[in-house]
């Protein structure tokens, strides 16, 4: 994230510089007022133009970026269901498992114990 940051401050810069440069360019060149009006308009429409094209693939580079986080999400969603579903069928067999062994146990101890009626007081 730190790689973005710096970037993004490095981009800003750049601009900030050109710009800087440009004005100061058109502000001491030896040119008459008309020249430098219609330099200074030929720049506006040159970064203008330079400005939307830098957005344009800004915008691009962040839908392929939310596109690939979808496609990760997606993988780990369908990842998380196939894990839940063998944990489900492990527990439902040791469920069933220790369920009959409980249920053998029982049968058997019931079946050592001498009937009621012959139970000595």
């Amino acid at each position: 994230m730190s790689n973005r940051d710096e970037f993004g401050a490095f981009l800003v810069g750049f601009l900030v510089g050109g710009i800087t440069g440009a004005v100061v360019s058109l502000l001491l060149a030896p040119q008459s007022g008309e020249e430098t009006r219609t330099v200074i308009k030929e720049r506006a429409i040159e970064l203008r133009d330079k400005a939307s094209e830098s957005a344009t693939e800004i915008y691009d580079k962040a839908e392929v970026a939310a596109n690939d986080a979808v496609k990760r999400a997606e993988a780990l969603l369908a990842d998380a269901k196939t894990k839940a579903a063998e944990v489900k069928e492990k527990s439902t067999a040791l469920y069933e498992e220790q369920k009959t062994k409980l249920t053998k146990k029982i049968t058997a101890e019931k079946a050592m114990e001498p009937p009621a009626e012959l139970e000595v007081k």
